[in-house]
């Protein structure tokens, strides 16, 4: 089914000119993206949609209008966007998820992307950690005397795509979304990463292009870079996978960093149909469940404690705890989450004895402003309550931090791409609420670089349930069009100087 015959038939995507999607929580939407240009859903004083809103004209009377822009600087946007159509999207799309590039295995994807920056006149590499891990990095150069300017984007894939390493965990097989292999759907592709952070990364590499293309008056550099290892994982320990540790948590970016690819400005493309300029922070705890070895032939005879007993205590009352973090370290954009990710005891192969020890891991999402030493005490507080109650010493320990990180909202580059997205959107931008993802815009932030983030809503339609694994391995293009659009206003605001009249 084409794109055209897809608008016509399914009654979740809206036509041309009405109203935008819904917008909620970090990335969720309640329709699909239309082409370009409509008006924005009402969203109440808290920053959540209004479900009761009526569908068209929801623009707020009381709100300015967009700032103007330079007709210009709107003619070479022009020349810009006629290059960006939905059909070279959905090829980069196609190229990128049909590269697999699970973390700490992103080189290939990393040539592939360097090799078409420099056939678009960048000056361009990959740039490798290892034999196995790489960044992709381009330039293209202004006349000088202007802020040079990033478009980041993560290539890397949260799962693998190869059953011995995802199955059970990600369920009971693998669905065709979950492949390194581009499918299309009417205006949807699918595949492994897909949406994120594939489709992202598709939409900044077809807008540079674009500007190779174009090669607009420039007073500013246009930094492109696609970073490896942005996902929140350690090392996959699998063969032909790298064996250091650090291969996840924006290992990429700062390496870019390092390596003096720095700009006076960031805007990083991932998930959520908004700006934001601030984001939470992540720490990962483990706790030490202790219990006694001991032999099932024996449990009557010797002292037993079973730690895989006490351990499901914990973890039900932990729970418990992580349900009431939001509303303890609420924001106005955050609202941290915390998840129980993993349970480890015993010996899989020996279910007759038992574990001297069971280790749980979490991951705790800190807002910003709040640092992993307050964190790890708040957590060993309520741990000391819960071993006093359960008559066990629990341990507990930090083993990652990656601080949250804010760029303030008046700063140039948030200023420049909210205008960005109103423009593109027609209608005033609004701060969504209960936020609770980190990229590596931390990274960014952390080292200097006022940084804005902006993406797609998640896909929403009638074909098909759009479960987490869903909203990452499908995009819209239309969509992509859309984030193309308002990427190319920010370039432009940012590092362009019109031509003359």
């Amino acid at each position: 089914m084409t794109g055209a015959a897809a608008r016509d038939t399914d009654p979740a995507v809206p036509a041309v000119g009405r109203a935008h999607p819904a917008v909620s929580a970090e990335s969720r939407t309640d329709s699909a993206v239309p082409a370009a240009g409509p008006a924005h859903p009402a969203v109440s004083a808290a920053g959540r949609t209004d479900p009761a809103a009526p569908t068209e004209s929801r623009t707020d009377p009381t709100a300015p209008p967009a700032s103007p822009t330079d007709p210009r600087t709107e003619a070479v946007l022009a020349q810009l966007l006629a290059r960006i159509t939905e059909d070279r999207l959905r090829q980069a799309a196609h190229a990128l998820t049909a590269t697999p590039s699970p973390t700490g295995r992103e080189a290939p994807l990393a040539h592939l992307i360097a090799d078409r920056l420099t056939a678009a006149g960048f000056a361009a590499t990959a740039q490798h950690l290892d034999a196995h891990q790489a960044n992709a990095v381009g330039r293209l150069r202004g006349h000088g005397g202007g802020d040079d300017l990033m478009l980041y984007a993560p290539i890397d894939t949260l799962t693998t795509g190869d059953e011995g390493i995802d199955l059970p965990w990600i369920g009971e097989r693998l669905r065709p979304d979950m492949l390194p292999r581009a499918e299309d759907d009417g205006p949807y592709v699918s595949g492994l990463g897909a949406s994120n952070p594939k489709g992202h990364a598709a939409c900044v590499l077809v807008l540079a292009e674009a500007l190779g293309e174009v090669r607009p008056a420039l007073v500013g550099d246009v930094v492109v870079a696609f970073g490896a290892g942005g996902m929140p994982t350690n090392a996959i320990e699998a063969p032909g996978h790298p064996a250091r540790a650090n291969t996840g948590h924006g290992v990429g970016c700062s390496f870019l960093l390092e390596r003096g690819w720095h700009t006076d400005h960031a805007v990083i493309a991932k998930p959520g149909d908004f700006i934001a300029h601030e984001e939470v922070g992540l720490c990962w705890f483990e706790i030490t469940v202790p219990g006694i070895h001991t032999y099932a032939g024996s449990r009557h005879r010797l002292p037993y404690r079973n730690p895989v007993v006490t351990a499901a205590e914990v973890v039900t009352r932990l729970e418990l705890w992580l349900a009431g973090h939001p509303e303890r370290h609420r924001t106005a954009t955050a609202a941290p989450q915390g998840v129980i990710g993993s349970i480890a005891g015993g010996w899989e192969r020996m279910p007759a004895v038992t574990p001297a020890a069971c280790r749980i891991r979490l991951d705790l999402r800190i807002a910003p402003g709040t640092t992993p030493m307050a964190a790890k005490r708040e957590l060993a507080a309520y741990t000391a309550r819960l071993s006093a109650e359960l008559g066990v010493e629990l341990g507990l320990e930090l083993i990652l931090a990656i601080p949250g990180t804010s760029t303030p909202p008046d700063a140039p580059i948030v200023r420049t791409a909210v205008a960005a997205w109103e423009r593109t959107a027609g209608a005033p931008h609004r701060a969504v609420p209960d936020n609770s993802g980190a990229t590596d815009a931390n990274i960014l932030r952390s080292r200097g670089i006022p940084t804005a983030r902006v993406g797609m809503p998640k896909v929403a339609s009638k074909r098909f349930e759009t479960d987490f694994a869903r909203g990452m391995n499908t995009v819209d293009v239309r969509a992509m069009r859309r984030l193309c659009e308002v990427l190319a206003r920010i370039t432009l605001s940012t590092t362009a100087t019109p031509p003359p009249a």
